[in-house]
């Protein structure tokens, strides 16, 4: 995962209705939100001419990237467009600014006309905010707080294999913080709901940007306190112990998942 701070060289604003007119980083998003590259995988650095060639839905300023402007944009048609995952392992540090690009660019395309009365939204001057006109209502970013745990037991790992998974990899205990529950409630109720254990000296780790679509994950360790595995066979579909060297590497390390993993092999695997 990237642990490089994304201000290190990107700095926010916002502007509506804005115009290109100089050498400015444009991030185009399609209805897939996918991000187009250039041939060479680049993010394209375009001018006003350069970028007449799309038909775009909007373009949004939200700031400056390595002393130069950026841009949002959304358009329905065009070739060259690519997922998330694969900018990232092309350059860490345009996937970074992406993954804010496009969870500014799902908040503006979803909330131009008010939930509320449907009424036609605008930018607020000071927040980077829509707001209703007509009835106050006001739109943010949306984010969704989610926990991971890396839960261990005597130097043996907790992995959960989930229904919806397309592959049969096991994973770390996940899920969404509900309404009205702390973070660390939140990860206590998953892990009785998916694995039926108690666990215990839980400690929070770090946190990480996940725009798939919209999660701002928290990381956490814990230790296994009492109870038997009992999944629900129905979400969770077996969990079981694992031994530091019978863990699966994955190929990436684009989620913090990885790197909880990787931090618990690199603590136990002397342990053996």
């Amino acid at each position: 995962m990237i642990e490089k701070n994304i201000y290190e060289n990107y700095s926010i604003d916002f502007a509506e209705d804005y115009e290109v007119h100089s050498q400015t980083y444009c991030f185009i998003f399609n209805n897939n939100r996918e991000l187009y590259l250039t041939e060479e995988k680049k993010i394209p650095i375009f001018n006003k001419d350069q970028l007449k060639k799309f038909d775009l839905e909007f373009t949004l300023y939200i700031g400056k990237f390595n002393d130069k402007e950026v841009v949002v944009a959304n358009t329905n048609n065009g070739n060259n467009f690519h997922n998330l995952f694969e900018l990232y392992e092309i350059s860490h540090d345009e996937y970074q600014i992406a993954s804010r690009a496009v969870l500014i660019r799902d908040w503006y395309k979803t909330h131009r006309y008010c939930g509320g009365c449907g009424t036609k939204t605008l930018l607020d001057k000071k927040d980077m905010m829509l707001i209703c006109p007509e009835c106050g209502q006001m739109h943010y970013p949306r984010i969704a707080p989610a926990i991971i745990v890396a839960i261990n037991k005597n130097g043996t790992l907790l992995m959960a294999k989930h229904s919806y998974h397309k592959t049969s990899r096991y994973s770390l205990i996940a899920g969404f913080v509900e309404p009205g529950e702390s973070i660390e409630e939140a990860v206590y109720r998953e892990v009785s709901e998916e694995v039926g254990i108690k666990i215990k000296n839980l400690r929070y780790q770090k946190s990480q940007s996940w725009p798939f679509p919209n999660s701002l994950m928290l990381g956490f360790t814990a230790d296994y306190d009492n109870g038997e595995i009992d999944v629900d066979g129905e979400e969770i579909i077996d969990a079981k112990w694992f031994k530091p060297e019978e863990i699966d590497i994955l190929s990436s390390d684009i989620s913090i998942s990885s790197w909880l993993i990787q931090n618990f092999i690199e603590t136990y695997i002397g342990d053996k």
